[in-house]
């Protein structure tokens, strides 16, 4: 097992398999302190995480705030509507601004793919930046609280499981960090389904089994991953009505029948019920999206270890 450290996290692409046993061990080892409690204060004591997004996000912001805050460090929440950023400064000059306050890491989120690796490549070599969603191209700690969510409910092995990913493939970050650790974690049947306008090209879904029709994908399932449809893809001509969608990509108890009697429910929220899942679904027994959000705080509280040398 490898056990260099880490200075960045900005893909889960490339970074194998026993790296993502390593980050998800930890985060199992800190989840019970993950949700409150002041046991674990003294691990990043003294340092400071600065949260710079520059696209909104509450449920990731709110996360990260909480996991270095339950590790002790400063954190600072930096508003991109009252910086100078709006007056035309770059985000590398922000970023340098900041890093001579002594900030220690970044955790960053953007509109656009590779922005992060490359505010990363600008960066002292002393500061570690955390990609919290860039474009279309990574969510890496989406990608392994959800690995942490399947491996609490269905064991440490991948091998022998069966996961159905759901839905915008093609614009979604969530579904290829997922891609990505399903993989490298040796899951063999990777499942793939939306309508051809919202499926992404081969090289996302190389090894996958790729198709539309849900109710024949759903079949056997061992893990039902649901993504988030944006509206605007209905305006843009993607998709013809939300109504249709959910009555041919919508997860109902009908379909979820179809999967294994201890299939788990996955979505990263924020969810769009009567969408892309009916509330008898998102609220069923076979739902797991609280406990992903509660997995959340720990993966962070993980990989800032992890950067941070904590």
């Amino acid at each position: 097992m490898t056990t260099e450290r880490l200075r960045h996290l900005l893909t889960l692409d490339g970074l194998g398999g026993d790296r993502l046993d390593a980050l998800l061990d930890t985060a199992e080892a800190l989840h019970p302190n993950a949700l409150g409690g002041t046991a674990l204060r003294h691990v990043l004591a003294g340092r400071t995480v600065c949260n710079l997004f520059f696209e909104n996000s509450t449920r990731t912001r709110s996360s990260f705030q909480l996991a270095a805050q339950r590790l002790g460090a400063d954190v600072l929440n930096f508003d991109i509507s009252a910086s100078s950023v709006k007056k035309g400064e770059s985000a590398l000059d922000t970023l340098r601004t900041l890093e001579a306050m002594g900030i220690d890491a970044f955790v960053v989120r953007h509109a656009e793919n590779g922005a992060v690796a490359a505010l990363a490549a600008g960066a002292k070599p002393t500061t570690s930046l955390l990609n919290a969603g860039d474009g279309r191209s990574a969510h890496p700690t989406q990608g392994l609280l959800d690995m942490l969510t399947i491996r609490q409910r269905k064991g440490r092995d991948f091998g022998g499981l069966s996961v159905l990913v759901v839905g915008d493939v093609l614009h979604s970050r969530v579904a290829r960090s997922d891609l990505h650790a399903l993989r490298q974690l040796g899951c063999r049947d990777i499942r793939v389904c939306g309508p051809a306008s919202l499926l992404p090209g081969s090289n996302i879904t190389a090894g996958c089994t790729v198709g539309q029709n849900l109710d024949a994908m759903v079949e056997g399932a061992d893990v039902v991953m649901m993504l988030r449809l944006q509206r605007e893809r209905m305006e843009e001509g993607l998709v013809p009505s939300l109504d249709q969608y959910f009555r041919e990509y919508g997860l109902t108890p009908a379909r979820l029948a179809r999967a294994k009697p201890d299939a788990i429910v996955m979505h990263p929220g924020p969810m769009n019920r009567g969408v892309e899942i009916a509330d008898a679904v998102a609220d069923g027994p076979q739902s797991v999206i609280l406990d992903q959000v509660a997995n959340g705080v720990a993966v962070r509280m993980a990989v800032l270890k992890h950067l941070l040398g904590g």
